[in-house]
């Protein structure tokens, strides 16, 4: 079926079930905006300039995946707010990781792109490293899909 989205939610791989969950743009980008401190759907659409019918599917979608939650709004109004729920927070470190490899290989050298900082301090974050239990840094080849 053309246009038909294939469903990796019973893949073995880690990582194609997250791809099932949040592996479109949309997604990610609604995630951002969620991590930013954006809660309303108008707010949303506002920031990301997306037709209400694909917002309103993606953010559909992340409710029913437990990355975010709907919930009334505080101000009794008749709409909802969507706010990131403890599994939707634990994807910040896949967006820093995201944001930050953006920043080394996606800008000319005269662009200056937005940077991340930590809140506390006002500097930028570190770049993120994966590191093995013992605390090594691990590259691509220093690591096995078991």
């Amino acid at each position: 079926m053309k246009g038909q989205k294939t469903n990796l939610n019973n893949n073995h791989c880690a990582m194609a079930r997250a791809l099932d969950v949040i592996g479109d743009w949309w997604s990610l980008l609604i995630v951002r905006e969620a991590l930013y401190g954006r809660r309303r759907f108008n707010e949303f659409q506002k920031s990301l300039g997306l037709a209400k019918n694909i917002l309103a599917s993606r953010l559909r979608k992340l409710v029913d995946c437990g990355v975010m939650a709907a919930v009334p709004a505080p101000d009794q109004a008749a709409h909802k707010e969507y706010l990131l729920t403890e599994k939707g927070e634990q994807l910040h470190v896949l967006m820093v990781a995201l944001y930050q490899w953006g920043e080394a290989n996606c800008f000319a050298p005269n662009e200056r792109p937005i940077t991340l900082v930590d809140r506390a301090h006002g500097a930028p974050l570190q770049p993120l490293q994966v590191k093995a239990q013992d605390g090594r840094i691990i590259g691509p080849k220093d690591m096995l899909a078991v």
